[in-house]
């Protein structure tokens, strides 16, 4: 029993530093690519265009339509969206389809690091990824690597890759409708076009423009973006 209780001590001493260690790294580098990038390289055979970029040579819009899209409780929240969560469940349980309720942290930790797929070790990896993020990385830095490694298109990660993609122009240079469009198509960005946006993304662009009105602006912000974007 002692020997198996030192194997079990040893092989979680080795799990948290095998899952501290990137996480602290990528506190300060960027990331070469994430778990995400890798798998779509190795089944497509094909090189994915992913551009990094630091928050500060982005247009503000973007983080803002980011938000207001996909996490409008980012700025308080500490991972998880527990109403969100909830939400989900009772819905499910009402008979209606299960959805996501992922926060950014959420989505980076799962892009970042981990497979594809649904399994109960892929979502307590997630969770435990999530709160190691929270736990060591700044809301800004956070921001800042998700606006990078999120997939916007095919073979396309990050707001950097899909700007000039998309716009002709970097990521410091688009417009805020342009922002709301990138956002627009970040829940399904292969099956959604920022080129030859649908009706569907159109509207969708539309409500989330409203929604970055409604928040205040860039100023809904403030703590997160860097000062110069807020300039």
């Amino acid at each position: 029993m002692k020997r198996l209780r030192r194997w079990l001590l040893r092989i979680v001493v080795i799990f948290l530093l095998a899952s501290l260690a990137p996480v602290l790294l990528f506190r300060w580098v960027p990331p070469p690519l994430s778990a995400v990038m890798a798998s779509r390289t190795l089944t497509e055979g094909e090189r994915q265009d992913y551009q990094w970029v630091a928050m500060t040579r982005m247009s503000a819009d973007i983080p803002l339509a980011v938000v207001a899209s996909e996490d409008q409780k980012f700025p308080a929240h500490i991972g998880f969206d527990l109403d969100a969560i909830k939400d989900a469940v009772t819905e499910h349980a009402q008979g209606g389809r299960l959805r996501g309720a992922s926060t950014l942290t959420q989505q980076v930790a799962r892009n970042l690091f981990l497979w594809q797929g649904r399994s109960f070790l892929r979502k307590g990896l997630e969770a435990w990824f999530t709160v190691l993020l929270e736990l060591c990385w700044s809301k800004q830095r956070i921001l800042e690597v998700y606006l990078n490694i999120a997939e916007t298109g095919k073979r396309t990660f990050g707001m950097q890759a899909a700007s000039l993609k998309y716009f002709s122009r970097p990521a410091s240079a688009v417009s805020r409708e342009q922002a709301a469009l990138l956002a627009a198509i970040l829940p399904s960005p292969v099956r959604f076009q920022a080129a030859s946006p649908s009706a569907y993304v159109i509207k969708r662009r539309n409500e989330i423009l409203l929604q970055m009105q409604q928040l205040g602006g860039t100023a809904y912000l403030k703590g997160i973006l860097p000062v110069t974007s807020l300039q």
